[in-house]
């Protein structure tokens, strides 16, 4: 306060204090102090069950868990873009699914008068098949995709490979069941 109010409030204070409040008021004021010798009361902190905490957790958790399995779904729909992970690559795979899916319908057209054989020989086509599969799913979520889409490469060259052999085999034995030259004996 500038020095001039705070002189005029002193020099007339006792025209301030002329009014004073009512005692009533003085009595609800006091209601709400503690007693004198007594120390404040403190708020009691609300407390919860262990049942009520538990359940706000399994909630949370199963909230999580429904929304992860919902990202999870969709990321697998999405699927992933060879091509954007490494175009050589993506070609090569192309490549080698298409040579497996040509070999394998061949292995069906010469192993028709043999189902056994054809049975056989795709069991072993089946088990790399899986691996593949697997390798796929482990595609979407690998942190190094690349080593991956490598490893699939891989397994579609085996595939194509043992293929070949089969179909080698197929033909070798499909040529030795028409030379009449060729009598097998049984020991």
């Amino acid at each position: 306060m500038s020095k001039r109010l705070e002189d005029f409030v002193r020099s007339n204070r006792e025209q301030f204090d002329d009014l004073e409040p009512s005692a009533e008021l003085w009595a609800r004021i006091e209601k709400h102090l503690p007693a004198e010798g007594t120390a404040p009361q403190k708020k009691e902190a609300k407390m919860f069950s262990l049942a009520f905490v538990l359940k706000v957790a399994a909630s949370v958790i199963i909230a999580m868990g429904a929304i992860f399995a919902l990202y999870v779904h969709n990321e697998k729909s999405k699927g992933v873009d060879l091509a954007s992970i490494n175009p050589t690559y993506a070609k090569q795979q192309v490549h080698y699914a298409s040579m497996v899916e040509n070999k394998m319908s061949k292995l069906k057209t010469l192993t028709k008068n043999d189902p056994e054989m054809y049975k056989e020989f795709t069991k072993e086509i089946a088990k790399m098949d899986s691996t593949y599969k697997k390798l796929s799913k482990e595609l979407l979520t690998s942190p190094n995709q690349e080593y991956v889409l490598r490893a699939m490469i891989r397994n579609l060259e085996i595939q194509t490979q043992v293929l070949n052999q089969q179909l080698y085999i197929i033909e070798q034995y499909n040529q030795m069941k028409k030379d009449p030259n060729n009598d097998t004996k049984d020991i």
